[in-house]
C-alpha cells in the first residue's frame, strides 16, 4: 500500500508542478492577455492551450493545425519531430503525467459519493472518435477547407477542444471585459462540450482522453515501443485480474500491457501480487543493481 500511495503522490505532484510551470505567466490571468514571449514558439508535451493567459508555450495540436492551415502550407518538421521525439521516449505517459486537462479529469473523478462507471455502452466504437478528431479536424479540414486567401481554420481548437475553453477561453473572458461583448454561439457550444466532459469525468475516468483527444491518439501509437513502456513476465503472471480491476481505463494489462489507451499511471504495477508487470525504468534499475 505504501508503494501505491507514494507512486500516486509522485504522479499527482508531477501533474501539479508541470501545470503550474507551463502556465506560469501569472500576470496574464490578471491582465486578460496572452503571453507572447520567446518561449511561446516552443511546444509543451501536453494539451495546454496557447490562448491560456498563463501559457508559456504552445500546444502541439494547435501548432500542427496552424501549420497545416497556413496559406503557405508546408510540412512542419519541428512539430512532427517534437511529437515523434516525445512519443518515442514517453509514449502516452505524457497524458498521465504532463497534461493539465488530464489532471482536471483526474481530480474530478476523485469526487466521492457517486457510482463510478467502468465504460460507456459502445466503448469499442467510441474509442475510434479520437482518430476521427485527429484525421478529420486536425489534419484534413484545416488543409482542404480554406478561405478566399487560402487560409484554413484550426477546426479542433475552434469547435471542440474543452481544454482550450477551460484554460484559455474562460480565463481570457474573465480578465478582459472587452471580449465579453463578443461572445457568441460558438463559445456557448464549446462551454456546453466542456460541461458535458467535466460532469462525465466525475462518473467515468478520463472521458476526453478515451474518446476525443487527438494528441493522445498520436502518443498512443508509440506505446508499444516507447523507451518508457511496460513489460509482462508471463512466467509470473497468474491472470488473477487484479491489474484490470484497478485500471481506470478498463484495460487488461495481463493481455495488453502497452495498450494505446494506457497513460502509465502505474496502478497495475502496484496491484500485481506477483510483480509480473514492470516498467522499462524498473528493469534497467534492477539490471544495474545486479551488475554492481
Amino acid at each position: 500500500m505504501a508503494r501505491k500511495t507514494l507512486r500516486s503522490k509522485l504522479r499527482l505532484g508531477c501533474q501539479l508542478a508541470f501545470t503550474a510551470l507551463s502556465n506560469g505567466y501569472v500576470q496574464g490571468f490578471f491582465k486578460g492577455k496572452i503571453y507572447s514571449g520567446p518561449t511561446k514558439y516552443a511546444c509543451v508535451p501536453g494539451l495546454n492551450c496557447y490562448s491560456c493567459p498563463g501559457a508559456l508555450g504552445s500546444c502541439p495540436i494547435g501548432s500542427l493545425q496552424a501549420v497545416i492551415g497556413s496559406r503557405k502550407f508546408h510540412l512542419s518538421l519541428y512539430v512532427l519531430g517534437f511529437l515523434m521525439m516525445v512519443g518515442a521516449i514517453l509514449g502516452k505517459a505524457v497524458c498521465g503525467f504532463l497534461c493539465p486537462f488530464g489532471l482536471v479529469q483526474d481530480l474530478l473523478h476523485k469526487i466521492p459519493g457517486v457510482k463510478k462507471l467502468r465504460r460507456l455502452p459502445g466503448e469499442k466504437y467510441l474509442q475510434w472518435l479520437r482518430y476521427v478528431m485527429l484525421g478529420l479536424l486536425v489534419i484534413l479540414l484545416p488543409m482542404v477547407v480554406v478561405d478566399i486567401v487560402g487560409q484554413g481554420s484550426p477546426w479542433f481548437c475552434k469547435y471542440v477542444c474543452p481544454s482550450g475553453t477551460l484554460l484559455g477561453g474562460i480565463p481570457l473572458l474573465a480578465g478582459n471585459p472587452a471580449l465579453q461583448s463578443a461572445v457568441g454561439w460558438l463559445f456557448t457550444w464549446k462551454v456546453a462540450i466542456l460541461v458535458v466532459i467535466l460532469v462525465l469525468s466525475v462518473f467515468l475516468y478520463r472521458p476526453f482522453c478515451r474518446y476525443l483527444c487527438p494528441l493522445g491518439a498520436i502518443y498512443g501509437f508509440f506505446n508499444r515501443f516507447a523507451l518508457y513502456r511496460f513489460t509482462l513476465n508471463e512466467d509470473q503472471c497468474t491472470h488473477c485480474g487484479a491489474c484490470r480491476k484497478v485500471c481506470g481505463l478498463d484495460i487488461d494489462p495481463s493481455k495488453t500491457p502497452n495498450h494505446s489507451q494506457c497513460i502509465r499511471c502505474g496502478k497495475c504495477l502496484d496491484s500485481c501480487p506477483h510483480g509480473a508487470i514492470v516498467s522499462t525504468m524498473a528493469r534497467r534499475k534492477k539490471k544495474g543493481e545486479t551488475v554492481s
